[in-house]
Formats: structure tokens, sequence, C-alpha cells
């Protein structure tokens, strides 16, 4: 089994005002798998970031649990300080206890059990992850565009001032559309052809 280490953000008073932080680690410290669980006032500063590297390396760690704010936020930051920390940065389960629980709970001990639950689920799909790495793929800057109307041919002759290569299909014999069935065009009458 992974060696897990799982930290919990206070976030300053954003979290720790309604979950109780340090319960919350100390269930996780419990949980299978787990060998450290700590809290720390701002996991995404620097010494947050150190501390997680720094626990990494100290205690083994396989697979890390951080329970904080929104991963829209910081996601990629812990990422980082995980990777730099030496593991793969794809072990790795971040668990919203901002917005998706303190945010929205007024009860100290609902929202401590909340954050316990959400980091008990993400302690078992960290355990399964898989180490992943980050690849390319060779892409050819081609477009094709169908509909030879007035629309189309705008959208083809756009791409292709951007200079990438364009192809225009069209059903029928002849392009332009509804447009070449009209004798004048507003405002200037002039012929549609």
């Amino acid at each position: 089994m992974r060696r897990v280490g799982v930290f919990v953000c206070d976030c300053g008073t954003n979290i720790a005002a309604v979950v109780d932080t340090e319960a919350v680690a100390r269930q996780a410290a419990e949980m299978p798998g787990v060998v450290l669980a700590t809290t720390y006032k701002y996991m995404c500063s620097d010494p947050g970031q150190e501390l997680i590297k720094k626990s990494i390396r100290e205690n083994n760690l396989q697979a890390i649990v951080i329970a904080s704010c929104s991963p829209r936020m910081h996601e990629l930051t812990f990422r980082k300080a995980i990777a730099e920390g030496g593991l793969n940065p794809y072990l790795f389960e971040m668990v919203n206890i901002r917005e998706q629980d303190s945010w929205v709970h007024s009860d100290k001990a609902q929202a401590t059990a909340k954050a316990v639950d959400l980091i008990r689920m993400a302690v078992f799909k960290v355990l399964k992850n898989k180490p992943l790495q980050a690849g390319t793929i060779p892409i050819t800057k081609r477009a094709m565009v169908i509909g030879g109307g007035i629309a189309g041919m705008q959208a083809a002759l756009d791409i292709a001032d951007a200079g990438y290569e364009v192809l225009l299909v069209e059903r029928e014999a002849t392009i332009g559309g509804r447009m070449v069935q009209l004798d004048k065009t507003f405002p200037t009458l002039d012929c549609s052809a």
C-alpha cells in the first residue's frame, strides 16, 4: 500500500473558522495508507509548499492529498510542489474544503465531518491513482470549412489570411450558397454574382 500524506489547509480563517482542521488531520491520520496528516495556515504559500516537499522526502511519501481551496486556484501550484518534492505530480488528489464545505456550512461539527468524508474519498482514490506522464501530440495546422456560402467563404478567407491551409467543401456544383440566387443586393443594388 502507498504511503499517503494528507495536508489540511486552514486558509487563514476561510476554512478554520468553520472546520476543525486539527480534528480533521487527526482523523485522516487513522485512514488506510496515511502515514502523515498535518495542518498549515496557508498551504499554498511558499512555506506551505516547502512543508509538502520536505514531508515527501522525510516520510518517504508516495501519494499526496491536499485539503484546501478550489483546484481551479492552486492545483497546478501543488502539482509543481509535489514534482519538486520528487513525486509524480499525478499521484495527488485535491479536496475542496473551502468552497464545498466551510463556505456552505455554519455548523462546525457538520462541516468537520464533511471534510473528513471528502478527505477519506480522496485518500482511497489516490491509493488507486497511477503515475502519468505529460505528453504532446503533433497536429497538422490545416482547416476544413464545410459549406461554400457567404459565411463559409468568409471563414475560409479569414483562416487563410491567418496563414493556415484551408479546404473549402461544398455539396453543390458552385459556391456562393443562397447569394447566387439573388439578382441584386441591398443597399448598393450590386449584382450578387
